[in-house]
């Protein structure tokens, strides 16, 4: 199988036509013509995968035999350029034959067993999480008992039909292969690279239990971020609710429950938004407080401090996603039915007390300072979110994307913090605004972020960066390496930080 894939024929019809031409670079930096026989590689099964399969198969210059037990009905379904024939016929000629068939339709092939003999069996396949529960042997390890004459290697199970389709750019480039024999991985791991993806060798057949869980998981790294923006939303509407709805309720007997659906979850949504992008650089600030406690870079943080700088990325998108729909909260607030009757109700208010002009210069200046400040702050969060997708973030350097994450997220936090204060800076100090003794919710929110603020300016004074840019180039308190800082301290600050 080391033979370069070259295109078998030529065919009509855009999805048959080859994504690697037959001259290739050589070795030498001079194009090559490929050889005119292509690899033959054959399929048992027609179902969704099997012919995305075949479609990655021939437009990577693979020659492709389809093995289905009714030819004639599923030969139309396939391009033009792979020949779709009976199951026995299709397993003669190729060494590598894809098993594209659920579980239960493997004892069907042990008629093919002497054909099969020899012949290297890629399985696709993927259990449900019952099937997964209740095997104890993965489906790789199933099919290589049924077929102990054969290789079995497990490969393209996490690889989608949509990403075979379309191509790797799309989707998720790396494929995990296992299996016993060294020799099949690198055949297999061959065909992966010609077809635009990237092999990942996972070991001995035994890993296939592993590699067919993977499908299974349902955002693995979000279920802890998930569930501490959950927790924070419930929080904040539960304090928010009863300083608003309940208050008036209970004290004065006026309904305000209309304010749950829109006016209650716009003002959680900023609170959780803003401690959440707090909570994206406090971790970095307490892993620079134990490096400088500890005096050293090389003993490992606690566990959940590991996980807490694991999950960062989570926890600001989901600061990003709250924050957009505050603001979407807040462009559909003057539709509201309650938006019109106050703006009634004010005028009305204004004719009868005789006031022609209602002019506050200081409320006016506050309310256009704080908008500004918040266009600007989510602004600022959007482009740390943008650039948290791996297709913008592996166009950087690692500079940039330091001072883009780090930099400009701290400005982003501090804008934020701004625009909080803004808007609630008169209402800190107004006892109206502490309903059932309880203070404002934007009070609660500054808490963390101040601490995140103070402490970034703390790490700034010289006494603070020096010990710590030291530390990060691999100073140690107690150890035997002792050295001293360029004089040029700006040249240690643009170093990666390990």
């Amino acid at each position: 199988m080391s033979q370069q894939p070259a295109v078998a024929t030529q065919v009509s019809g855009e999805m048959d036509k080859p994504l690697i031409s037959r001259r290739l670079v050589d070795s030498d930096g001079s194009l090559a013509e490929t050889p005119s026989e292509a690899p033959k590689v054959g399929i048992l099964g027609s179902g969704d995968f099997a012919r995305s399969l075949v479609t990655r198969l021939v437009g990577s210059g693979f020659s492709v035999v389809v093995g289905s037990r009714n030819p004639k009905r599923t030969a139309g379904l396939f391009p033009s350029a792979a020949q779709v024939t009976f199951q026995a016929e299709a397993v003669d000629s190729p060494d590598v034959i894809f098993v594209a068939m659920f579980r239960e339709h493997y004892s069907s092939l042990c008629g093919l067993s002497d054909q099969l003999a020899g012949k290297i069996l890629v399985d696709v396949s993927n259990p449900t999480e019952q099937e997964h529960l209740r095997h104890r042997e993965s489906n790789a390890e199933y099919l290589a008992s049924l077929f102990p004459t054969c290789t079995v290697v497990k490969a393209f199970n996490v690889i989608s039909a949509w990403t075979l389709q379309s191509g790797p750019r799309d989707g998720n480039r790396q494929v995990p292969i296992c299996s016993d024999h060294p020799e099949a991985k690198r055949a297999v791991s061959e065909m992966v690279q010609a077809m635009g993806f990237m092999p990942v060798d996972m070991g001995s057949l035994v890993s296939a239990r592993e590699v067919e869980a993977m499908p299974l998981r349902l955002l693995p790294g979000w279920k802890v971020p998930a569930l501490l923006a959950l927790g924070l939303f419930i929080f904040f509407y539960v304090y928010n609710f009863v300083r608003d709805v309940l208050q008036p309720y209970v004290r004065d007997g006026k309904s305000k429950f209309y304010k749950l659906p829109v006016s209650v979850v716009n003002t959680t949504l900023p609170c959780v938004a803003y401690v959440l992008l707090s909570l994206v650089y406090l971790p970095g600030v307490l892993a620079a407080a134990l490096q400088l406690r500890r005096g050293t870079k090389y003993r490992r943080f606690p566990d959940w401090l590991d996980h807490w700088l694991q999950h960062r990325k989570q926890i600001g998108l989901l600061s990003f996603f709250c924050a957009a729909l505050h603001a979407l909260y807040s462009f559909c607030l003057p539709l509201g039915r309650v938006n019109r009757y106050e703006v009634v109700n004010l005028a009305i208010k204004q004719v009868l007390a005789n006031k022609s002009h209602l002019w506050i210069e200081e409320e006016v200046w506050r309310m256009e300072i704080y908008l500004s400040l918040g266009v600007l702050a989510f602004g600022t969060l959007s482009l740390l979110a943008v650039t948290s997708l791996p297709s913008i973030a592996n166009s950087l350097n690692w500079r940039e994307f330091s001072f883009v994450q780090s930099t400009l997220g701290f400005v982003a936090l501090v804008l934020s913090t701004l625009h909080t204060l803004t808007y609630g800076w008169p209402r800190a100090f107004e006892d109206s605004h502490y309903k059932f003794y309880l203070p404002p919710t934007f009070t609660l929110t500054l808490l963390v972020p101040c601490v995140v603020i103070l402490a970034k300016g703390l790490f700034l004074l010289p006494c603070f960066r020096r010990k710590l840019s030291r530390i990060r180039r691999g100073w140690e308190k107690d150890g035997g390496v002792k050295f001293a800082l360029p004089m040029d301290h700006t040249l240690a600050q643009k170093t990666s930080h390990v």
